[in-house]
């Protein structure tokens, strides 16, 4: 049960949403603004809506799976690691040469299913860091550095906090452009422009 699960989970987390959604406009976000495939680059290149459908849309394939693993087993381990199947789905997506986005929506599907409470303290961090200074990048980084902590003291479950933690580590490893762009200034903030965000990822 373990392995179709964790193999099911890895694939549906690689299904590029942002790709699919832009292409119905004819853009690829992954050749506009940032190149990253995620919500913020696509309403930036695509439109706010297919922004919004894209963050829905990676948001629910976390979830998913780990919802299906949560009532297969009494395993309190497996869910986390189908979680952690998911978000490197979304990370190094096999239907995109195993390149993919940067993880946030995803693994706040997987974490509100996996302890929800842990997300709302993340959650906090990101909205209080992202109205505070508009970077989206810089809110998903404190968001996931908030999570492993809050997951420690909440879940209730070192499998989830051990998963919190992996999780954390390759968000912000995915952020390392976006690290030195802020540190350089060049970091374009919410509600820029096409032209902007292009600009700032050259």
């Amino acid at each position: 049960m373990a392995i179709p699960l964790l193999l099911l989970a890895y694939v549906l987390g690689s299904v590029p949403t942002g790709v699919l959604l832009s292409r119905t406009v004819g853009i690829d976000p992954r050749r506009a603004g940032s190149g990253n495939i995620g919500a913020t680059n696509v309403a930036r290149t695509a439109g706010r809506w297919l922004g919004l459908l894209t963050l829905l849309g990676d948001a629910l394939k976390g979830a998913l799976p780990v919802w299906l693993a949560q009532r297969v087993t009494s395993d309190p381990a497996l869910p986390a690691f189908v979680g952690l199947a998911t978000i490197a789905g979304h990370l190094w997506s096999c239907f995109l040469q195993f390149r993919g986005g940067k993880g946030v929506a995803t693994a706040f599907g997987v974490f509100l299913m996996l302890a929800p409470s842990a997300v709302g303290i993340a959650l906090i961090g990101f909205l209080v860091t992202a109205v505070a200074t508009r970077y989206v990048s810089l809110a998903s980084m404190v968001a996931a550095g908030v999570l492993p902590l809050s997951s420690f003291a909440l879940a209730g479950n070192g499998w989830i906090a051990i998963a919190a933690l992996l999780t954390a580590l390759a968000i912000i490893g995915k952020h390392r452009d976006n690290a030195r762009r802020l540190v350089s200034g060049t970091e374009p903030k919410f509600g820029s422009t096409r032209a902007q965000e292009s600009g700032a990822a050259r």
